[in-house]
């Protein structure tokens, strides 16, 4: 074996020179992109503070960090009709079916995904959405769907007004009515179903629903999932039943179970801490819908696509006297 040199561990002198020529080279061409580049443009001046506040706290106005309300573009609901005691929360199946279903893998899967579901969803989701427009979610449509093309609103299972003792479903109130629906489970999402519905912030949908009794109602959907808050919601019916007329109590629903995230995503209530307004015809289909605080416009949207589905519904009694006295 020859042995190596220590002189030919380091380069000779003449390689030396050649690699600072390359080296000059290489910072020559990189000098030159630099030149050739634009230089960076200068941030905009910030908006100065308002009196009384300091810079330091002051946050330059913002478009809701990108967020932008749209019209609701499409028809929400469900494909098939309601049925009376679905989504009641009630485990119904027997002690056999139970046993199968504990035992078989394919349902421990499926149980398994959707509890990975409800645990991965952020329990403070709800609120961080109120921060943009107070949480409305959509913008209502101007004009009502197509009774061909509208989709249902599901049915809830709760006690009413009239009888706290047993359980009713939505579905037999809403059939055969033009119903003017209101869900919200808080004060806040109560405030918000109030500038659509009530007398102060919107009268002429009151004059509506008076003349048009018989064909046109209110229905109130107050949803608490929690037992204790649902337990003292409970006491205070006595004063609801006062807020309301009698022959409304029993279209005031108290719900505590069966509301799905399927039911949530599909109806458009994704936002719990929120109130939404639903016109629905009388065969439970969706034929409008509204989000948080209405705008002067969009009031104007419910009250026509009432007047519409009230004029839809006397017209086809008059041309088909059978099917409205069934």
């Amino acid at each position: 074996m020859r042995p190596t040199r220590i002189s030919s561990l380091f380069p000779r002198r003449a390689d030396a020179f050649k690699l600072c020529r390359l080296c000059q080279h290489r910072a020559i061409r990189t000098s030159a992109r630099l030149l050739a580049a634009p230089s960076p443009q200068t941030p905009a001046k910030s908006s100065p503070a308002p009196v009384g506040q300091s810079p330091a706290s002051y946050k330059a106005p913002t478009k809701n960090d990108g967020f932008s309300l749209e019209t609701l573009g499409r028809p929400i609901g469900f494909h098939r009709p309601p049925l009376p005691g679905k989504n009641s929360g009630e485990d119904t199946r027997s002690l056999k079916e139970r046993r199968d279903d504990f035992v078989d893998w394919g349902n421990h899967l499926q149980r398994r995904k959707e509890l990975t579901k409800a645990v991965s969803k952020p329990y403070f989701r709800d609120f961080t959405n109120v921060q943009y427009e107070r949480g409305k979610s959509f913008l209502a449509n101007p004009r009502v769907f197509r009774a061909d093309r509208a989709l249902f609103f599901p049915n809830f299972v709760g006690t009413t007004l009239a009888d706290l003792s047993k359980p009713a479903d939505t579905t037999l109130v809403l059939l055969n009515r033009i119903s003017l629906v209101s869900v919200y489970s808080s004060d806040w999402a109560l405030k918000q179903v109030q500038t659509w519905t009530s007398e102060k912030q919107n009268p002429d949908l009151c004059r509506i629903l008076q003349g048009s009794r018989g064909i046109a109602q209110p229905v109130e959907v107050n949803i608490e999932t929690n037992r204790l808050k649902y337990f003292i919601l409970s006491l205070f019916k006595g004063r609801l039943r006062n807020e309301r007329a009698q022959e409304d109590w029993d279209k005031y629903f108290f719900v505590r179970k069966g509301i799905t995230d399927e039911i949530r995503e599909n109806v458009g209530i994704m936002n719990a801490k929120v109130g939404y307004v639903f016109l629905v015809d009388g065969a439970c289909r969706i034929r409008w819908a509204g989000s948080g605080d209405a705008q002067e416009e969009e009031k104007h949207f419910l009250n026509k696509g009432l007047k519409t589905l009230i004029s839809e519904t006397a017209g086809s009694a008059k041309t088909n006297p059978k099917a409205q006295a069934a």
